[in-house]
């Protein structure tokens, strides 16, 4: 037995998340939305493309992409959380995610307007892979850290994370920016970035396999069908939930209110390019921007927590929110565009680490099992991305604007609101 807080062991954990993070800044964030349009709106059919034979808004076909890997994921986190926590063959699994997730942005390298459902394929599986893979690789923190250490570590990993994107990212940017010098055009430049992705996603990723444990199981004993157990553990925990009132109130609110910050987070550079048209290296610049700001807010949200309360910083975080969604429905210059992100960025971690935390704390202390809880919470926040990517899709399709899908969200965060109000209420009696 591997023992905790081997400062070789916790490096390599940490170099996990260098190696995937680099797909989320740049798949889901800046280069492939700015490409996707692109490469999708022409004079002769406007922004609808055809997939399998059927007629899409070009971003709400990428949105019901999404949103079906993160439905997937759904489905299968169940699964995977009984293998972590019974089986021990967590390596082997992050391994195949982490496969699939790679290959398939190498895959994006041949992605033109030619072939949408090869880059439509490929940019789900890719989602899958990055969420199964971060399955096991969570799972291995209590593995690696005693409880004393994992907050440390934790940090740690985010940290390799956030430096190991940027630095790929503005790797890109170089070629995006200035494309002819190396010989490329803007299309291939984007492709080149995909591909970059992948080869950085599955190098890096072998620190990792090749020094973390094999996987032990974390339970004596499971004698419950492996297909069966985790939904029956979600089901245990959903159970308990009810009996604490703070928890139960406090999880519809967190649903609700993030629907609204997941799409968002994933829409941006879609809503940026397509609206205000505007260029590639501005959006990337834009979220390489909001990343700096994001670590900037979620400090200033856990010091102003700590003076007011988690609740009412959530809900007034959440009303910036409320405030941002309307605004982008008016604006009309890249300016405001700018404005708006940044104030995104600058609510962007604080509502993530708040609600983590805020979740973390109002679990009852005697709970042998916190894995499955956060499983949990997981789930949660997956079906809220699945439910907003497919919401902000279908009014964009309905309506034909994305300033509607934006408008619309607003109303997620307003009932997120209204159940903090009522959780703020209850805690205080």
């Amino acid at each position: 037995m591997q023992p905790k807080n081997d400062k070789k062991t916790i490096r390599a954990w940490a170099m996990f998340d260098w190696a995937n993070s680099a797909y989320n800044l740049v798949i889901t964030s800046t280069i492939f939305p700015a490409f996707y349009v692109a490469i999708t709106t022409n004079k002769a059919n406007g922004d609808r493309v055809t997939f399998f034979g059927k007629s899409f808004v070009n971003t709400a076909l990428s949105d019901y992409v999404l949103a079906a890997a993160y439905m997937v994921i759904v489905l299968l986190l169940p699964i995977l959380t009984s293998i972590a926590d019974y089986r021990g063959s967590k390596k082997i699994f992050m391994k195949c995610f982490t496969w699939l997730g790679a290959l398939s942005c190498c895959g994006l390298f041949f992605f033109d307007a030619s072939r949408l459902e090869l880059g439509m394929i490929c940019f789900g599986l890719a989602a899958i892979g990055y969420s199964g893979g971060f399955v096991f690789y969570n799972s291995y923190l209590p593995q690696i850290a005693t409880p004393d250490m994992q907050d440390s570590v934790s940090a740690k990993g985010f940290s390799y994370g956030y430096i190991g994107s940027v630095i790929l990212q503005i790797i890109c940017f170089v070629f995006v920016l200035s494309p002819k010098t190396f010989g490329l055009t803007g299309i291939s430049s984007a492709q080149l970035s995909f591909l970059l992705v992948g080869i950085w996603w599955i190098s890096f990723a072998y620190i990792p396999f090749t020094i973390l444990p094999k996987g032990a199981p974390n339970a004596q004993t499971h004698h419950t069908h492996l297909i069966k157990g985790g939904f029956i553990e979600l089901s245990n925990v959903w159970r308990q939930v009810k009996q604490m009132p703070l928890l139960k109130r406090f999880l519809p609110a967190f649903f609700f209110y993030s629907v609204g910050v997941q799409t968002v987070m994933l829409v941006a550079a879609s809503f940026g390019a397509k609206v205000l048209n505007l260029p590639a290296p501005n959006l990337i610049a834009t979220i390489l921007i909001i990343q700096l700001v994001a670590i900037g807010g979620a400090n200033l949200m856990a010091k102003l927590s700590q003076k007011y309360g988690n609740v009412p910083v959530l809900a007034g975080v959440v009303v910036i929110w409320i405030f941002v969604c309307v605004a982008a429905y008016f604006i009309a210059t890249a300016m405001e565009f700018y404005f708006l992100a940044a104030l995104v960025g600058l609510v962007m971690g604080g509502i993530q680490s708040l609600s983590r935390s805020t979740y973390s704390k109002y679990l009852e202390q005697d709970i042998p099992d916190t894995a499955s809880f956060f499983s949990f919470y997981d789930v949660t926040e997956k079906l809220a991305i699945v439910g907003g990517m497919f919401s902000f899709g279908f009014v964009e399709e309905l309506t034909g604007s994305m300033r509607n899908s934006a408008l619309m969200l607003s109303v997620f965060f307003v009932a997120g609101l209204v159940l903090l109000i009522s959780l703020y209420k209850r805690e205080k009696a």
